[in-house]
C-alpha cells in the first residue's frame, strides 16, 4: 500500500495507539480491578483478572514491537505465501475483544446494576472476536482473489497493480489474467506490512510462479512515474482510500496512464458491518460508496459496474474512448 509523503505520518499512527491503550488497559487489569473489593474476596475472579491484564499487556507489547523477534522466526521457518500484515492489523481486534470481555465481568461482580453497560461489553468483544477473524483471513493465499468483472480488453493486457504492498492483489490478478503482464508499484514504506512489502512481494510472486510476468516498480500513487497511456488496464486494492484528501490525485493519475477505454477496479474500505468489526468506530469516518462515485466522476471516470466484495465497496471505472 502506497501512502502520500504528506499524509503517512498520520495515516497508521493508530498501530502504536492500538499497542498503547492495550497496554493501558492490561495493566489496568493486571493492577487496578484485582484491588476492589468485589473482586478481591473471589479467587477464581482475583486470579483471572490478573492471567487476563498479562496476556492483554504482553499481547499490547507485541503489538507496539511490530512482533519482531517472533514474525520474523514465523516468516524464516515457513514456506507459504506471506502478506505480511503486522500484529496491530492482526491481533489488535483480539486484543480488544478481551479488554471488553474483562470490562464486562468486571462492570457485573463491582456494580450489578449496570448490567445493560455490561452487556454492551459482551456484544462489542463478539464484534472484535469477528474482526479478528476477518483481519487473520485477509493474510492468506486463498484470500488473495478479486471480484469477477470484464476489466481486460484483451488478455496480453498490461495491467497496473497500483498500492502492491506485499502482492496480495497481484497475485491475485495473476491468478484470474494468465496472459497479463503487471506492474506492481509501492513506495514499500508501510508501517502495517513487514518491511514495507518488497522482500514479502518477491518472495510470493517467486512461490506463485509468476516473477517472470510481474515487474516491481516503486513510485506513489499521487505521481505515477510512467507516461500517458501506458497500461491497458489498472487496478488499486484497499490503497488509494489510505490516502486521505490526495485520494482524488490519485484518481486523476490512474485515469492518466489509462489508455482510451482502458477500465480501472477501485476497491475501498467504506462504513459497513464488515470494517465496523474490523476497525470499530473508526469505522464511520470512512467514504462512503456516493463519496468514492463522485470523485472517480470529477477525476473523468464512469462507473460501469460496482457492488460488494469481502465488506468492501469494488467499482470498475472506465476511461472515455477519445
Amino acid at each position: 500500500m502506497t501512502a502520500n509523503p504528506g499524509t503517512r505520518a498520520s495515516s497508521h499512527s493508530h498501530m502504536w495507539l492500538v499497542g498503547l491503550l492495550g497496554l493501558a488497559a492490561g495493566l489496568a487489569l493486571l493492577i487496578y480491578v484485582p484491588t476492589l473489593p468485589a473482586v478481591s474476596g473471589v479467587v477464581l475472579a482475583f486470579a483471572g483478572f490478573h492471567l487476563a491484564g498479562a496476556v492483554v499487556s504482553l499481547a499490547s507489547l507485541y503489538v507496539l514491537t511490530n512482533g519482531k523477534v517472533l514474525g520474523r522466526y514465523r516468516r524464516v521457518q515457513g514456506s507459504g505465501f506471506d502478506f505480511g500484515w503486522v500484529p496491530a492489523w492482526t491481533y489488535g481486534p483480539w486484543i480488544a475483544a478481551l479488554i471488553s470481555v474483562a470490562a464486562a465481568m468486571a462492570l457485573q461482580i463491582v456494580a450489578p446494576l449496570w448490567w445493560p453497560l455490561a452487556m454492551a461489553f459482551l456484544l462489542l468483544a463478539a464484534a472484535f472476536f469477528a474482526g479478528g477473524l476477518v483481519t487473520h483471513a485477509s493474510g492468506r493465499y486463498e484470500a488473495a482473489v478479486l471480484p469477477m468483472v470484464d476489466l481486460l480488453a484483451r488478455p496480453e493486457s498490461r495491467v497496473l497493480d497500483g498500492g502492491c504492498g506485499a502482492g496480495r492483489t497481484t497475485v491475485a490478478l495473476g491468478r484470474a489474467c494468465s496472459g497479463a503482464r503487471i506492474v506492481a508499484l509501492d513506495r514499500f514504506d508501510s508501517d502495517y506490512i513487514e518491511g514495507g512489502g518488497r522482500r514479502l512481494l518477491e518472495r510470493n510472486l517467486q512461490l506463485a510462479g509468476l516473477s517472470s510476468r510481474v515487474e516491481i516498480a516503486q513510485g506513489d500513487l499521487t505521481a505515477l512515474p510512467f507516461p500517458d497511456l501506458a497500461f491497458d488496464a489498472t487496478v488499486s486494492a484497499h490503497a488509494i482510500d489510505h490516502l486521505g484528501p490526495q485520494a482524488a490525485t490519485a484518481l486523476r493519475e490512474m485515469r492518466r496512464v489509462l489508455k482510451p477505454g482502458g477500465r480501472f477496479l477501485l476497491i475501498v474500505w467504506v462504513p459497513g458491518w464488515t470494517m465496523f468489526a474490523v476497525a470499530n468506530v473508526l469505522s464511520f469516518f470512512l467514504a462512503p460508496p456516493r463519496a468514492w462515485r463522485a470523485m472517480a466522476a470529477d477525476a473523468g471516470f464512469a462507473i460501469v459496474d460496482e457492488g460488494r466484495f469481502n465488506g468492501n465497496w469494488f467499482a470498475v471505472l472506465q476511461k472515455p474512448d477519445v
